[in-house]
C-alpha cells in the first residue's frame, strides 16, 4: 500500500529540535496508532495519550508523539492505526520529515 504524494503531509525540523504529531484514538474501539521510522534518523522522545471523551465506557482522545531530528536529510514517517485482533491496519498517515542543518 504506496501513499500517494499528496496523501503525505510534510515536516521540517531543524537537527536537534523536536516536533509533534496528533491523532485521535479510539482505544474503546481497541485503535492504537503504531509508528515506524529509522531510529537512527528519528528519535521518539515523547508517547502521551490525552482523554478527551469524558465518559466512564468511553476512552477516546488524542495521541501526542514527540519526535528528535536526529540527522539532516529527507525522512520517512508512517503511522499505521491498528486493531488487536486484526492482522491489517485500520487506516494510515504518512509523513516526509527533513531535518535542516541547525544554523549557525
Amino acid at each position: 500500500m504506496n501513499a500517494s504524494q499528496s496523501d503525505t503531509k510534510e515536516i521540517q525540523v531543524f537537527q536537534s529540535a523536536t516536533f509533534a504529531v496528533h491523532l485521535w484514538e479510539d482505544r474503546t474501539r481497541g485503535e492504537q496508532w503504531v509508528p515506524t521510522y529509522d531510529p537512527k534518523v528519528l528519535g521518539l522522545v515523547g508517547d502521551e495519550f490525552l482523554r478527551t471523551v469524558s465518559n466512564n465506557a468511553v476512552d477516546s482522545g488524542q495521541r501526542s508523539f514527540e519526535f528528535l531530528g536526529l540527522e539532516q536529510g529527507i525522512h520517512h514517517l508512517e503511522f499505521n492505526k491498528r486493531m488487536a485482533w486484526k492482522f491489517t491496519s485500520e487506516d494510515r498517515r504518512v509523513f516526509q520529515v527533513t531535518v535542516l542543518p541547525i544554523s549557525t
